[in-house]
């Protein structure tokens, strides 16, 4: 991990995050919506499987939230890159860091957990306790995101 983590900071992209005035906020604020899209969508998705706005169709629900959680994810994960790329060696010895990607790889498969098990119909109590489980890993995901500045 060392390595990869010399490698992006050295790279011309480590370089320019690092040296331009706009390249780091930007992708910063970038990282919020993607958070901010990801947390919104998922979040609420999570919150119907637990019984929260019975009134809302899960399934409707489910077809217009998820592509945006998607969108979140990916948003994520690209700004994610270029902000390691602009102070990597550091923030693979920063322990928020590490618990916060065994955390995304943690929600990531508890979301492919989710998708197997779900056909569309009311949720079981497996895909409630799958639910809960998303919303505590994704939230405690965005602390530790936040926590790595102070750690």
């Amino acid at each position: 991990m060392e390595a990869l983590a010399a490698a992006a900071e050295a790279s011309a992209l480590g370089a320019w995050m690092r040296s331009s005035t706009l390249a780091y906020p930007v992708a910063n604020s970038l990282h919020l919506l993607g958070l901010v899209l990801l947390l919104g969508s998922i979040g609420l998705l999570d919150l119907r499987l637990l019984g929260a706005f019975p009134a809302l169709p899960l399934s409707a629900l489910a077809r217009a939230l998820t592509p945006l959680g998607l969108a979140g994810l990916a948003l994520l994960a690209l700004t994610g890159a270029l902000l390691f790329a602009a102070d990597a060696r550091a923030l693979v010895g920063n322990p928020a860091f590490r618990w916060k990607l065994a955390l995304i790889a943690a929600a990531l498969l508890n979301a492919l957990a989710f998708r197997a098990r779900w056909r569309g119909g009311p949720p079981t109590p497996l895909l409630r306790a799958l639910a809960l489980a998303s919303l505590l890993l994704w939230l405690a995901t965005a602390t530790l995101g936040r926590f790595i500045a102070y750690v």
